[in-house]
């Protein structure tokens, strides 16, 4: 039996609905501050093996429709993902190691992904270079969701991702996609 928190229940909880409203709608919902606080005991723990994003791009016309059970559940989190668990582990002093095992490790080895999830001799290098102390603010501007919004729009990060590199090959330098290069198919050991 393996288990995974999304970044959205590791930072949010019932009190930013006030806020944020249906764009934090997600299924299960994001509930009480000791319901996070659980969560993340049990990641700290092992009980809980993988830090996930269930990245679901919906439109605010979608998230806006008149009848609540109409409104889709979920959010874009791929582009702040990093960003945000790396603020996140800071914040409670744990150390990146941890947060590595979660978010590139264990997601490999669970799903018996060939050749990813690590930087070693012969695997693709799909690799996020981070620069820290360097604030930014989300915001419409510098979204790069096709949607156009992020629930974490407004939130101040102190990293931000300077390089991508998909396969080894530079596709995101300092806020410039570069390449269009799509990636390669994911292979699975039997």
């Amino acid at each position: 039996i393996t288990a995974e928190a999304c970044i959205h229940h590791l930072w949010f909880t019932d009190q930013d609905y006030d806020q944020k409203g249906v764009l934090i709608k997600w299924n299960p919902a994001v509930k009480t501050l000791e319901d996070r606080e659980a969560i993340w005991q049990a990641l700290l723990d092992n009980r809980i093996d993988v830090i996930a994003t269930d990245h679901a791009p919906h439109t605010l016309e979608e998230k806006a429709a008149k009848e609540y059970q109409k409104i889709p559940s979920g959010a874009p989190l791929v582009q702040h993902a990093l960003v945000a668990a790396l603020t996140m582990f800071q914040q409670r002093g744990l150390p990146i190691e941890r947060l590595v095992e979660k978010m590139c490790h264990n997601p490999a080895i669970l799903f018996r992904i060939q050749d990813r999830g690590y930087l070693r001799e012969g695997y693709y290098a799909d690799i996020a270079c981070v620069a820290e102390h360097s604030p930014w603010q989300v915001s419409k501007e510098n979204i790069l969701y096709k949607c156009g919004w992020s629930p974490l729009e407004g939130t101040t990060f102190d990293y931000k991702v300077a390089y991508t590199f998909v396969n080894g090959h530079l596709v995101y330098d300092k806020g410039t996609i570069l390449s269009q290069e799509k990636g390669k198919r994911v292979l699975f050991d039997n």
